[in-house]
């Protein structure tokens, strides 16, 4: 009886000490952590079920597996840094989802100075609650500490590595022969490849039931990451991910498939026979040899244009413009993970942005027909303002093929007022406008991307001129004050423009780049005084201002017809008389009085008549159609021409970005 109690304690430290417990409680921490996420998204569809689960215990599998080949001691160092590396991939998506509303990719990682430089914005999507998620890490961290180099352990190790091996019930060793050591041996080869088999069949089993199934064609043309993870889970989305980067950059790119490039070439046939017709249009070359000036502004937004909040306009200056501009009142940001880069990409080159990460990183050195290249190519000086650093986005390398003939960086500006990321907008805009008056001849192309109004929105307080009222202190009033900064800065650009005499001989554009970010439903309630539907707030969320202020001042108005950054460069080309046939572009010339469809990339889709919200798992059956003319949902059938023609849309400019197909085309 007096050893009882020390065997049974023996063999409870070796029940726990086991391989296959310390493998168990590993996998079972990463899946608690796999949860956690999904029940953060919040999207909707997107659900994690029995087979869901069973997926990630194989992607588990088929990630650790060979953590069974290497001795004990090997065994517990690669579960701890695995746990630990998990854990950090698995709260980075939570933070990255928080404000992009996806998944982190390669091609964002190879973005990592994007990272650095949004260091403000992380710091406000991490929340005091997250501590939970790393709570484990105080017994993990310890624990494998304590096993690796605690006294006893390494006696073992060493003892059991030289002649025997540890008896566990009475505290003594045990020699032991060749011959068991290579049975332990085998046992641990048996075991990993046992959990290679495993993983293989419980993770590609499911994911190869639903590519047959209700995922069918999702591996053939992924539209969003957020469905690909409804299919294959967090961790088999990453090793995908891995999978698809690998063969695109560092094996042999694959050939396009002929199909898809006939399909391409059919459509850029259409689309240049169509054009002809504009030359008969009355503002066709009505600005010829006009100076061009597009502002890009920072997550300027539309739901507040022409509001007040506290008895002060909130855009008093843009509305002032209004009246002797062009105004789009449904015009839609069509970016995804690219963000700014994105609506950059589609406003100068009017192609979709990829659906996974940012052209300007993946494919700075295709062929495209931008706007600074043409009009360069037309006399113009081209040159691009941005008062921040040359390499963020990759704008350096992107703005050379893109023919600027300068690109006026951070270290081009004085920084007498900085503000934010960097220079205040104000003098961001007064410093532009002198280079443009002093270095630069005309005709020109001025491209300016604004900052102040970044996220998180912080103003100091000798900034902030506007009364938010309730929302005094959240990031939506301070969203408000940001944007109200941003537009006294654009009235006093206009003021200088015209002190100089440009702004009568120049073609002057205004429009957002992409959404806030802040996504509270109540918040957009609150703030416009009125219950809000589903679609009220896809439209919220999608539409940004564009005002367009001609010579003359001509064509005043507020237009209601759908329209979308990709539109902007044939619109320019337009209005300056020139061509658009032999130029690979979708937008739609704003001009030409025909019906248009904007196509945003996650899958929705307006022809101005309906407008179609896609479900988190694609499926179009479980999107929903709306009708405008009354905002209410409508038969899902009246939206399917449209869908169709939109998913033919964004895979043929995939596509023509990904295989390089306008360097091949204008090569043959």
């Amino acid at each position: 009886m007096v050893f009882t109690q020390p065997r049974r304690s023996a063999k409870t430290r070796g029940f726990l000490l086991h391989p296959l417990t310390l493998y168990v409680i590993f996998a079972i921490l990463i899946l608690l952590k796999l949860m956690l996420l999904h029940n953060n998204l919040n999207a909707n569809y997107i659900t994690m079920g029995l087979l869901d689960k069973v997926i990630a215990v194989g992607s588990l599998l088929l990630l650790s597996f060979w953590v069974w080949w290497l001795p004990r001691r090997g065994m517990i160092a690669s579960l701890a840094l695995l746990h630990l590396l998990l854990t950090a991939l698995i709260y980075a998506d939570m933070v990255y989802y928080r404000y992009f509303q996806d998944f982190l990719t390669v091609p964002v990682l190879l973005q990592a100075r994007q990272v650095d430089a949004l260091g403000d914005s992380i710091a406000t999507l991490i929340y005091a609650r997250d501590f939970w998620f790393f709570a484990d890490w105080l017994i993990v961290i310890p624990c494998a500490v304590i096993l690796l180099f605690g006294r006893r352990h390494r006696s073992v190790q060493t003892s059991s590595s030289n002649t025997g091996s540890y008896n566990g019930s009475d505290g003594g060793y045990i020699l032991t022969s060749p011959t068991s050591r290579k049975k332990r041996l085998r046992r641990r080869l048996l075991a990993g490849f046992t959990a290679l088999v495993l993983g293989l069949g419980l993770a590609a089993g499911p994911i190869y039931y639903y590519s047959k199934t209700w995922a069918k064609g999702l591996f053939d043309n992924n539209w969003w990451n957020v469905s690909m993870y409804n299919v294959t889970g967090l961790l088999a989305f990453h090793g995908y991910d891995v999978y698809t980067y690998v063969k695109d950059h560092i094996g042999s790119s694959p050939e396009a498939d002929p199909a898809d490039i006939e399909q391409v070439k059919a459509y850029f046939t259409d689309r240049q026979q169509s054009n002809t017709v504009e030359r008969d249009q009355a503002l066709f070359g009505k600005y010829k040899d006009s100076n061009v000036i597009i502002v890009q502004g920072e997550a300027f937004m539309n739901f507040m244009i022409g509001k007040s909040i506290g008895g002060q306009e909130i855009t008093p200056h843009f509305n002032e413009l209004m009246k002797e501009s062009q105004y789009y009142s449904h015009f839609y940001h069509q970016t995804g993970q690219g963000r700014t880069s994105d609506a950059d990409f589609g406003a100068n080159i009017s192609l979709h942005p990829l659906p996974v990460g940012s052209a300007f990183v993946r494919y700075p050195d295709h062929a495209y027909d931008s706007l600074p290249s043409i009009l360069k190519s037309q006399g113009y000086s081209t040159n691009a303002f941005h008062a921040y650093e040359s390499s963020f986005w990759n704008r350096y390398t992107m703005y050379q093929n893109m023919k600027y003939d300068k690109f006026y960086s951070k270290n081009d500006f004085v920084v007498d007022d900085p503000l934010g990321w960097s220079l205040s907008d104000s003098s961001f805009f007064r410093q532009s406008v002198e280079k443009m008056s002093s270095e630069v001849h005309e005709p020109f192309y001025s491209f300016l991307i604004t900052l102040t109004s970044h996220h998180p929105y912080s103003l100091p307080k000798d900034k902030q001129q506007l009364d938010v009222g309730e929302f005094q202190g959240t990031m939506f009033g301070n969203y408000l004050q940001s944007v109200h900064y941003v537009d006294a800065a654009l009235g006093s650009m206009v003021e200088d423009l015209k002190n100089r005499g440009l702004w009568k001989k120049t073609i002057f554009m205004f429009y957002g780049d992409h959404d806030n970010s802040i996504t509270d439903t109540a918040l957009y309630e609150k703030f416009l005084g009125r219950p809000l539907n589903d679609l009220d707030m896809a439209q919220i969320m999608s539409e940004v201002p564009l005002l367009v202020h001609l010579p003359d001042g001509a064509e005043a108005g507020t237009f209601e017809k759908p329209s979308g950054q990709l539109d902007i460069t044939p619109s320019v080309l337009h209005l300056l008389g020139i061509s658009d046939d032999s130029y690979y572009h979708m937008g739609n010339n704003v001009y030409d009085g025909s019906e248009r469809m904007v196509v945003l990339r996650n899958g929705s889709f307006t022809d101005g008549q309906v407008f179609y919200i896609p479900s988190d798992d694609y499926i179009y059956a479980n999107g929903t159609c709306y009708e405008l003319s009354t905002h209410a949902k409508t038969d899902i059938n009246a939206c399917k021409a449209g869908f169709d023609r939109a998913s033919e849309r964004l895979h043929i400019s995939d596509t023509l970005i990904t295989h390089d197909l306008i360097r091949q085309f204008r090569e043959e």
